[in-house]
């Protein structure tokens, strides 16, 4: 998992206050609340409530917790005009509430026998549950969506044009009123009873202003009936920091950079094919944003240009959609008082500096949604209206243009903040029902932040909605879902199901053409499935949409992401083959280890197959899900395609900082590079997707920040030009997730061998760009199925006298030898004796002169592989 503190403001500070004036025009608008049926004690003679604890799951029953409160008193839902009797239903909830709501299944029912009138009139107020001396809130999604999710679910939300005139719509069941504040005028909207969408339509002069929402609800972030000022959910574009919506039709011509209707994608391929590079757009360009996807002669285009001309089939961005924490207006943003690049190596002067100023600079990774559905401003050259529009597809048409497709990074797991914040959105229209509540009624925040609910339906819908939207107006060739385990299976297949759906002739995209993967991590409160089948590793295995795989990444770089001590070695990174410091057993243990990771590796290089069947290290018959993974299966897919192989991302220290942690302190700079490239190249010659974090082919570093998510342009730029270095060496990492690893990182640091020159930068990134076309060019890397991988791919040296350091493997035509070791390895397959094998003709010809010296020896079978080197050999 991931750490991302977004630091919002408390959930309990007052919503945006509007002038008495306000006040006075919308009181027109805004009528008085309506009554509310049903007899009884009313809400404001009962105790304060306690939590959320008691769950309205449908429109018969509400789900109460076992030993909340005297089983034999009368237990009722108190609301505004009344209360509900609640009977007890024998035998509890059942069964398909059970598998619906999986996490009470130990709850006892009790029915609620009001008609949906009188219902729907209860939940435009608060609500309590009263059993005896005990008084609890409710929680009330459940019976949202039964009462509401039929109709609503097929309605059309945010601003949509017929002939050119626009209503606006917003799902706002639960409110007692909602108007449109348009332009500094308010207007009435007027609601659909079986929907609770509100909604209202307008002139063509509405086109292009902005507006919000007004809406009357009762909060109980607040403790009673609140006006919110609200913003779109479903906005399609923003003022500057996201102040107001505004009403944008994005099929307007005026909104479209010349040449977007009839543009041309490069060719897409199967997502088992996919190579994709992962990019943040400031650490692209401090300046350009967007536009600076559209200059074909700059050093970041000419080197994602060189990439794609050797295989690279994809650029992931991370988020680019509205997000909270950065001032949108250049004259807003900050930058740091010091002379940063004047402090010593090892300073933590830097760190200090840039920390001061991070929070109002233009720099944070963008995991804190604010709009779903708008792109970022701060990367726009305004701003304040139609530019980013215009911008983000002059970036995906600059893409395209230079042989790439476009992935966006999307993060509908959780909201920037909840309640009554003003960076809350959802929650401020209808509290309750859009973030994830946990049994007691707090919000989930096992993210880090505000998590949402996707698994209600209309939270699902939005996420179907955006995606969609993103695919259809900006061309968006695909979508990587972060901590996608925290959505629905379900959820996610509707993505597919819906982009599936769209098609040249009637959208202007081919949606199955559309990638989709994402980060399947089991954990916090849905974890194991409690309330849904998620959306994991395992699960998702079979569909189509590719989970990413930790196995072999930590065998190859060693260790874990959270280790205490960062310089456990792996297969890559010296493990008993170039031993560091590090207490990390008995030669033997270590040797033991080694060859484990290699049987991870091993599964990674077969697509991550759980049916794969290969001899381990000790000799066993294994299928893949027989090896172990920190107590796991290393194999879960069922295809290639399942499983994205990567040895770095944004997340966690960056590949060369890794190895700059793990690696002997002596080792050399050009031999740092060629592990940076064998440890790339264990994910790019793997069979299915691969994935690279942009600039690791050219040693990028982050001065050892592990997470660098708001740690400013200075650990973070990509340096494009290697005479300004590779980003070793600014500073000691930001001490918020650093500190501990401070006395590893000092002398690190202060070491000027380990900021990589001109030399190896340019030695790695074009050696591994001679792999990238081996492995786009060479069918065999892209098998479609497990029984081809089975037939083709094997590792005929693995077993207890295999290489420490060294993993052989055939696949058809071709050897592929990857050599961790400091020396040249030679490793003889009798079975091939009297085969003739050379060096593939990319190597033969290519930019490593090391691996030219690569050999192979028919009368025997022996591959004779130097040091630290990956080598492919072809039948010929």
């Amino acid at each position: 998992m991931r750490v991302r503190a977004v630091s919002p403001a408390s959930l309990t500070s007052a919503k945006e206050q509007p002038s008495v004036k306000r006040l006075a025009t919308l009181a027109a608008a805004i009528g008085l609340a309506l009554p509310l049926a049903g007899t009884g004690v009313a809400h404001a003679e009962s105790p304060p409530p306690t939590g959320a604890k008691a769950q309205w799951i449908d429109r018969t029953t509400v789900a109460w917790p076992k030993g909340l409160g005297d089983p034999a008193s009368p237990h009722r839902l108190l609301h505004d005009g009344g209360s509900f009797t609640l009977t007890p239903t024998p035998g509890g909830l059942t069964a398909a509430q059970r598998t619906k709501f999986p996490h009470l299944a130990g709850y006892d029912a009790y029915s609620v026998k009001e008609t949906p009138d009188q219902e729907r009139a209860a939940l435009r107020g608060a609500l309590t549950a009263v059993a005896g001396d005990v008084t609890t809130g409710v929680q009330t999604p459940g019976v949202l969506d039964d009462l509401y999710a039929a109709a609503a679910t097929k309605a059309t939300l945010g601003p949509s044009f017929r002939n050119g005139r626009p209503t606006l719509s917003v799902w706002a069941p639960t409110a007692r009123n909602v108007a449109l504040e348009l332009d500094g005028r308010t207007l009435p909207m007027h609601r659909d009873t079986g929907s609770g969408v509100w909604s209202a339509s307008g002139s063509r002069d509405w086109a292009g202003k902005p507006y919000r929402y007004a809406v009357t609800v009762h909060a109980p972030a607040a403790g009673k009936v609140v006006t919110n000022l609200v913003t779109d959910p479903y906005s399609t574009a923003l003022t500057a920091d996201s102040a107001r919506s505004l009403v944008t039709d994005l099929a307007d011509p005026a909104l479209a950079p010349p040449g977007w209707r009839g543009l041309r994608k490069p060719k897409a391929v199967p997502l088992r094919d996919a190579q994709i590079q992962e990019l943040h757009i400031r650490d692209f360009d401090q300046r350009a944003g967007y536009l600076a996807f559209t200059d074909r002669t700059s050093p970041g285009m000419r080197h994602l240009s060189a990439l794609a001309a050797a295989g690279t089939s994809y650029v992931h961005l991370l988020p680019a959609f509205d997000f909270a924490t950065v001032p949108e207006r250049r004259a807003d943003q900050a930058t740091p008082p010091c002379d940063l690049a004047a402090l010593p190596a090892d300073s933590d002067r830097q760190q200090e500096c840039v920390r001061g100023t991070a929070a109002r600079d233009a720099y944070n990774w963008g995991y804190d949604p604010l709009h779903y559905t708008v792109p970022e401003g701060s990367y726009a050259s305004d701003p304040d209206g139609p530019a980013r529009t215009r911008e983000f597809r002059g970036m995906v048409q600059g893409l395209a243009g230079a042989g790439l497709r476009t992935v966006m990074d999307v993060v509908y797991n959780h909201t920037a903040a909840a309640g009554q914040d003003d960076k809350s959105v959802l929650d401020r229209i209808v509290p309750g029902y859009y973030q994830r509540l946990m049994d007691d009624g707090g919000v989930a925040t096992s993210t880090c932040c505000a998590g949402t609910a996707p698994e209600h339906a209309m939270m699902g819908k939005l996420v179907v909605d955006s995606v969609v939207t993103w695919a259809k107006e900006y061309k968006v060739d695909g979508f990587r879902f972060d901590l996608m385990g925290h959505h629905p299976k379900a959820n996610i297949l509707a993505v597919r199901k819906a982009l599936d759906a769209l098609t040249p002739g009637k959208d202007g995209v081919d949606g199955k053409s559309v990638i989709l993967y994402g980060e399947g991590w089991n954990f916090g409160e849905a974890a194991n499935d409690a309330r849904f089948v998620q959306a994991t590793q395992k699960n998702m295995a079979g569909t189509g949409i590719a989970t990413f795989s930790d196995r072999a990444r930590d065998a190859v770089r060693g260790g874990g992401p959270f280790d205490a001590d960062p310089r456990m070695q792996g297969f890559a990174s010296g493990l008993f083959t170039a031993p560091n410091a590090a207490p990390q057993g008995t030669p033997a243990e270590q040797r033991a280890r080694l060859l484990h990771d290699q049987d991870l590796l091993k599964v990674g290089l077969t697509g991550n197959l759980a049916e794969y069947r290969f001899t381990d290290s000790a000799g066993r018959g294994v299928r893949g899900a027989d090896v172990d993974y920190n107590g796991s299966p290393a194999g879960y897919a069922a295809a290639p395609g399942d499983a994205l192989a990567y040895a770095d991302a944004h997340d966690n220290e960056t590949l060369y900082d890794a190895l700059a942690f793990k690696l002997p302190q002596s080792t050399r700079p050009a031999d740092r590079a060629r592990t940076q490239v064998l440890a790339m190249a264990t994910a790019a010659l793997s069979q299915g997707p691969a994935l690279s974090q942009a600039g690791t082919d050219r040693l990028r570093s982050k001065s050892l920040d592990r997470n660098s998510y708001d740690s400013g342009d200075w650990f973070n730029a990509i340096h494009w030009d290697c005479a300004d270095g590779n980003g070793f060496g600014r500073g000691l990492p930001p001490a918020r997730d650093n500190e501990t690893k401070w006395p590893y990182a000092r002398p690190l640091l202060a070491d000027p061998a380990l900021k990589a020159g001109c030399g190896p930068v340019e030695a790695a990134s074009a050696a591994y760009r001679d792999l990238l076309r081996i492995r786009t060019t060479e069918k065999a890397f892209g098998l479609a199925t497990t029984e081809a991988v089975q037939a083709t791919l094997s590792f005929p040296l693995s077993g207890p006298d295999e290489t420490p350091g060294v993993v052989t493997m055939r696949l058809g035509d071709l050897v592929v030898v990857f050599n961790a070791t400091p020396q040249s390895q030679d490793q003889r397959v009798a079975a091939l004796s009297g085969t003739s094998y050379a060096l593939h003709p990319v190597q033969a010809s290519g930019a490593d002169p090391a691996v030219k010296a690569a050999a192979y020896a028919p009368a025997t079978g022996t591959f004779t592989v130097p040091a630290r080197t990956v080598a492919v050999f072809k039948a010929g």
